[in-house]
């Protein structure tokens, strides 16, 4: 029975889902293990390494191949690597061209083009997760783009903002991530192919044999050629699983950032209804925030793998001692996990439901308070900006302490600095919060019209 919340029958499809499992379970893995080895025979014999017909033998019997999972597991345990095991079977079905199976390559050539096949088919459900999602953000950023609200720092009222301004912050980091994506494709899916220790020596005195199969490996995988072994180069496999981890750093700030708005005390978003989703076993009126919080807690597991593949590049020599093994945990466990949390915030983000009379309320909940930095910017032409700093916090001082909720307008009105200055007309139109909203609504239209 599993035993991880990725695999378990009752948290599963929380953390991720069925496509990506599909990819990283342990049959696909021996499976894209199968496909390089069938790939690399016919390399091979293409480069004349193996005889031609050894090639074709090979990646025919790879296809049809019925493996005995029990004992590739078994003699896994025993060998400590799948490979040795699986090249025995192997080569049972490919018949008298079964002696050329895995010819000169090393266990890890298997393994790390094996995970990089996986990685691939990963990376490309991470790319249409995030162009969903940044087709539902840049929804919300047109949607509201003029819907004023409170902006917080350090969670206390700090100037107006608009809800579509706030998403398109939100929309930028994903634009970003997509470029990401497209440009670490080459430096990171490569192919493995060095032998032993890399050099490819097994392969004979013709130095230039073993680069030609090695491209032409590349070739038949569709991957990337590297300009030399990569087993103790490690920095393609951490890029790709820190980068999933600043997916996911984006991702909790969206969540963090839903779960306080749709508290009770500012009400301003949900997450969709659904019947009894984020239901409380004992209090009837809960629609508890339950993406956000699944969100959260995959950001926080993908910044911890993103640490261990960190280690795993620290390795000894030309082959790890136990490094690489950090991989074979962080990497599947990542990638179910960052499409898990992906999957997640489309779901919520598409179903928002966005409670713009609540944001308004909160907005003038503290009276004009919100926008004092703007009578502070307009008193200062007239008297210097220290004395209108000074000026306008003994005006917030005095509405914030009165007992009869003074707004922002009204103490201002009893200072004697500010009505030379400032017309009641024009000290009016100042302390309102939607009249000062900076250059957000720009902002939101560049980022709508970057193309993703």
């Amino acid at each position: 029975m599993p035993v991880g919340a990725i695999d378990s029958l009752l948290f599963k499809n929380l953390f991720g889902t069925e496509q990506i499992r599909a990819i990283f379970d342990d049959k696909a893995y021996v499976r894209r293990c199968v496909d390089v080895e069938a790939a690399l025979a016919l390399a091979q014999s293409r480069e004349g390494v193996i005889p031609n017909d050894a090639g074709k033998q090979i990646a025919s019997g790879c296809r049809s191949v019925s493996l005995d999972y029990d004992r590739l597991a078994t003699e896994t345990e025993i060998v400590g690597y799948p490979i040795l095991p699986l090249v025995r079977q192997l080569s049972a079905a490919c018949g008298a061209a079964g002696k050329y199976v895995h010819w000169g390559a090393t266990t890890q050539d298997i393994q790390d083009t094996a995970t990089v096949l996986q990685m691939r088919g990963g990376l490309k459900l991470i790319e249409d997760q995030l162009r969903a999602l940044i087709s539902t953000l840049s929804s919300l950023a047109s949607k509201y783009k003029d819907t004023p609200m409170a902006g917080r720092t350090h969670l206390q009222h700090a100037l107006p903002v608009t809800f579509g301004y706030k998403c398109a912050v939100y929309l930028s980091s994903f634009q970003r991530h997509l470029e990401r994506l497209e440009q670490l494709r080459p430096r990171c899916l490569l192919v493995q192919f060095g032998g032993a220790a890399g050099t490819l020596a097994s392969l004979g005195s013709d130095t230039d044999i073993g680069l030609r199969v090695r491209k032409t490996l590349a070739e038949e995988l569709d991957l990337y050629d590297p300009s030399i072994t990569w087993h103790t180069a490690r920095d393609g496999v951490a890029e790709i699983v820190n980068f999933l981890a600043l997916v996911g750093g984006s991702l909790g700030k969206l969540a963090l950032d839903v779960m306080i708005m749709s508290s009770n005390e500012m009400g301003e978003v949900s997450e969709p209804f659904v019947p009894h989703r984020g239901a409380s076993s004992t209090m009837p009126q809960k629609r508890n925030p339950i993406s956000s919080e699944v969100i959260l807690a995959a950001s926080k597991i993908l910044r911890s793998n993103a640490s261990l593949c960190l280690d795993a590049m620290v390795t000894d020599f030309e082959r790890a001692s136990g490094p690489w093994h950090l991989e074979w945990v962080a990497v599947p466990e990542s990638f179910v996990i960052a499409v898990g949390a992906l999957s997640q915030a489309d779901f919520a983000f598409a179903g928002l439901v966005v409670n713009t009379r609540q944001m308004k309320h909160n907005l003038d909940s503290t009276r004009g308070l919100i926008v004092a930095e703007a009578v502070m910017m307009e008193l200062a032409g007239h008297i210097g900006r220290q004395r209108a700093h000074d000026v306008v916090y003994e005006a917030c001082k005095d509405a914030i302490e009165s007992q009869d909720e003074r707004t922002l307008y009204e103490a201002l009105l009893e200072k004697l600095e500010v009505l030379p200055a400032i017309s009641p007309d024009k000290l009016q139109s100042l302390c309102e919060p939607s009249n000062y909203l900076g250059a957000a609504d720009r902002m939101v239209d560049n980022v709508l019209a970057l193309k993703s």
